[in-house]
């Protein structure tokens, strides 16, 4: 049998003329912290100082004693970022170029100094530029010149911190005979059974040994004999259970286990989880344009996503568990695709599995981003096998539903002023159109393949057409308001979002000591988008009055905008299926602590998005929508039975006073949209008056936070007596909110604690107020954890007339229960400022007088009111 012996241990990094001790896996930036050598990067100006470490070669050395009494040794590098010789004893072992490949070597009968001399990303990129000849990017750094992870080179959300490494395990494997050197798993369901095939190739030291497979899946077992250096084992597993999107069914994995065997002796195995599903993409054109809408198991699905950036800008540092973490948040948040970003990497087996037994769709990007990549050698070579070797990789895993071959670069070159620039020269058509879907038709035919993101399927329309394809719309944060969600429909929406700064306790763990401005130097340095605070100021001005000198009120409101921003959208689209089938957030997750559009910033701390979109991608979902001059009440439903419920409608002022009511009756069938027109006379008019629609109990879809099965009203909500939990979007300009009297305002809860999501009517929309009007839908209920409520205000919320918000606080047992005695509009605790590691379980929640929320916070160790008080935020009337 196949022995392996792990090679973490005993390394040093060369830093002249210190030997320095190496952490393997690991990177030279996480070794020279640990010695001491650079400070930590993430913390106030520390990027710049450590700036020369990218531009540096750097080895890792060890002893390497091989002696085996099997016929072969070899050396396996699972990962090496990036260029780096490998030597043995001075015997040059081989040279490798590409962070995304594994690489092995034949050391048979050898020992001594293992040397991996790593050199400067800088130097091979500028050197490869130099023979290819210039292409362009959206940042001015090469990261296209090399087959590297492209964020290390800085995003407009992460640093610059080009780092080398053994990033990925190494060890010795000892064989003899034969050794199974690949194994491609197909698997697909023919009725209710379950067909698995095998084509296995192996490597052999004896080419006339007979060789044959065993391989065993749910109960069943087949064999098959080798022929030369190949041969498939072909498996029927009767009444297979399918594996299920969450919210969706269960996700039943099945172990595989695959012998190669020479009588019957095992020479090596390979073990891995397979889950039975069919996935399909359908993109048939019809009155709207192109579709694009994932099919799972027959089932047509409204995807729920989030966009992921590598965890950690140094990914060698990311654990199973911490993987494990940050998905169980997508989980937890109603999120049932991630889409795993181009300007990334091939995440580890960890993250694949962790999604197959969340039940977590995975997107995953080939890695090209925003950038020209040259076609020629030495990259085309590299581009192929990396994805080759990448693709039979993750093969197994259920999860993966999807292939595409680059984000935004098809865009690019048609937008962004690349064709010209060019005049001619390759630029990844090739990888996109030819090389990609070539690779993928032939080693994984049972999964749907994409050119890109965008991407309209046609060079005769634009590849960001809304109507075609898959859309990427960023005019809004960059140039436009976010009302501007709603004047169009696209069929995917693959990428949106909105900046918001990270939590506080984790602002002031990254700039220790530092005053904090929106301008201050350490706020400045941890924002890289371009006139990022210039885009949130004038975002935020929209909607509120922006404040000045007040920075705790600034970091609320700006969370707050977030969440707005994100509703807007995702109410809207949601509120057109089945024309639109999918919002993927960006993003979920960020690399370090910074300002960005992450739900959970850079230390794990979710953000008010995060809760809000706990309800937004709630199985059901209530939304008021400006359309067609006047209001519609829609009722999302992406539950399989039907849902009746009768909506109260309340016209009231923000005094509190009811100015008109009726109750309506809505039924949407399961996995579809019900809309019922508001009657004129509910419709507010002016600054004093808002509209609320109350679903009661049966409209919660019963989700189950821990186990992520949708948020929404119903997973645990609120138990006070009021209409706690609700998230209230504006579509207009939003105020600011000072301390003001009776403090700040709580958090939302992780049944989805509503978060204001501006949605703007369009201009002229809005029956009442034209294009200020502000819609918000709210999850929870009080005492009633099945309400569902949506919230719309006519005029932008820096107009509306709100009384100073009056609340009562009190302790109640694992946290703190909030008594509205006005209308208190998007309360929220930030948990982070009573001890920076609280907890609280939701984000923003509207309440109108006499209702209550109870907010559990964990962590907070001594407990008391006016703690709780201080930490308490909400919108207030504009001075």
């Amino acid at each position: 049998m196949l022995e392996a012996t792990s090679l973490g241990d005993g390394w040093i990094l060369r830093h002249e003329p210190d030997a320095l001790p190496a952490s393997v896996p690991g990177c030279v930036h996480t070794d020279l912290m640990a010695a001491g050598v650079i400070p930590d990067p993430f913390l106030g100006l520390g990027e710049s100082e450590v700036a020369w470490v990218g531009r540096r070669d750097w080895t890792y050395e060890r002893e390497l004693t091989g002696a085996s009494a099997r016929e072969q040794t070899d050396l396996v590098f699972d990962g090496l970022d990036t260029v780096a010789e490998i030597s043995l004893d001075g015997r040059l072992l081989g040279k490798v170029r590409n962070m995304h490949r594994s690489y092995r070597f034949d050391v048979t009968g050898l020992s001594g100094r293992l040397s991996v001399r790593f050199v400067s990303a800088y130097a091979e990129a500028e050197a490869v530029r130099g023979r290819l000849g210039e292409r362009p990017a959206a940042y001015a750094e090469p990261y296209q010149y090399l087959r590297k992870m492209a964020c290390s080179f800085g995003w407009d959300w992460g640093p610059t911190l080009v780092t080398a490494g053994i990033w990925r395990p190494v060890r010795l494997e000892h064989w003899s005979m034969a050794r199974i050197a690949r194994v491609r798993p197909m698997v697909t369901v023919d009725g209710g059974v379950g067909v698995v095939e095998l084509a296995v190739d192996v490597e052999r030291t004896r080419v006339e040994a007979p060789l044959a497979l065993e391989a065993t899946v749910g109960g069943v077992r087949a064999r098959a004999e080798i022929d030369g250096a190949g041969g498939t084992v072909r498996l029927r597993v009767p009444d297979v259970r399918l594996w299920w999107p969450r919210g969706y069914g269960e996700q039943p994995l099945y172990d595989v286990e695959l012998r190669l065997l020479h009588g019957e002796d095992a020479l090596d195995v390979w073990r891995r989880r397979i889950g039975f599903r069919t996935v399909e993409l359908d993109q048939r054109p019809d009155a709207h344009g192109t579709g694009f809408t994932l099919v799972v198991n027959g089932e047509r699905l409204f995807a729920r996503g989030v966009n992921w950036i590598p965890d950690d800008v140094f990914p060698s540092r990311i654990t199973r568990e911490r993987y494990r973490e940050r998905l169980e948040q997508a989980a937890r948040a109603g999120v049932d695709l991630v889409r795993v970003w181009g300007g990334g990497i091939y995440e580890s087996e960890d993250f694949y599995d962790a999604c197959d037994e969340l039940g977590l769709l995975v997107w995953q990007d080939f890695p090209f981003a925003c950038a020209a990549y040259p076609e020629e050698q030495p990259l085309r070579g590299e581009v192929e096998a990396e994805a080759r070797e990448n693709v039979v990789r993750l093969m197994p895993h259920p999860s993966l539903v999807l292939w595409n071959g680059n984000n935004e670069n098809l865009w690019g070159f048609r937008d962004w002023g690349w064709e010209p620039r060019l005049a001619g020269d390759s630029w990844g058509e090739g990888y996109y159109l030819g090389v990609l879907p070539r690779v993928v038709a032939e080693l994984d035919p049972t999964r749907p393949y994409t050119a890109g993101s965008p991407w309209s399927g046609s060079w005769d329309r634009h590849p960001n057409d809304p109507a075609h394809g898959t859309h990427h719309s960023w005019e809004v944060w960059n140039r436009e308001d976010y009302a501007d969600y709603r004047l169009s429909v696209p069929r995917f929406v693959a990428e949106f979002g909105w900046q918001a700064p990270p939590a506080y306790a984790t602002l002031r763990r990254a700039l220790p000591g530092e005053e904090l401005a929106p301008d201050s130097p350490g706020m400045l340095h941890h924002q890289k988008a371009d006139d990022g605070n210039g885009k949130l100021e004038r975002g935020l001005a929209r909607h509120f009055a922006v404040p000045k000198g007040d920075f705790d009120r600034w970091h609320y409101l700006m969370q707050v905008n977030q969440a707005r921003a994100v509703a807007a959208g995702i109410e809207h689209w949601r509120s057109h299926w089945p024309v639109c089938a999918g919002t993927v957030v960006w993003q979920l997750n960020d690399c370090w602590p910074v300002t960005s559009w992450a739900a959970v910033d850079g230390d794990g701390r979710e953000k008010p998005l995060y809760h809000e979109l706990k309800r937004l991608y709630a199985d059901r979902l209530l939304t008021l929508q400006a359309r067609d001059g006047g209001l519609v009440l829609a009722a999302v439903n992406q539950t399989a039975g039907d849902w009746t419920a009768t909506v109260t409608l309340r016209r009231m002022s923000v005094e509190g006073e009811v100015l008109g009511q009726v109750a309506v009756e809505v039924a949407a069938g399961g996995r579809s949209v019900a809309r019922v027109n508001v009657p004129r006379e509910l419709t507010p008019a002016g600054p004093k008056e808002f509209l609320v629609a109350d679903a009661g109990g049966d409209a919660g879809a019963g989700a189950d936070p821990g186990a992520g099965t949708g948020a929404g009203a119903g997973a645990g909500g609120n138990t006070g007596s009021g209409t706690g939990g609700q998230a209230s979007w504006d579509t207009g300009p939003d105020r600011n909110t000072g301390p003001g009297t009776g403090g700040n305002a709580g958090t939302g809860a992780a049944t989805g604690g509503n978060a204001g999501a501006g949605a703007d009517a369009d201009a002229g929309a809005d029956p009442g107020a034209g294009a200020g009007g502000n819609a918000g839908a709210a999850a929870g209920g009080g005492a009633d954890p099945g309400r569902l409520r949506a919230l719309y205000f006519p005029v932008p919320d820096r107009e509306v007339l709100y009384p100073a918000p009056r609340f009562d606080v009190a302790l109640a047992p694992g946290g703190i229960t909030v008594t509205a005695r006005t209308l208190v509009r998007d309360l929220l605790l930030q948990a982070d400022r009573l001890d920076p590691g609280a907890r609280a379980d939701r984000g923003l929640v509207t309440l109108l007088p006499g209702e209550e929320v109870t907010i559990g916070v964990r962590g907070w160790k001594t407990p008391d009111v006016e703690s709780a008080r201080s930490a308490l935020y909400c919108v207030e009337p504009t001075r």
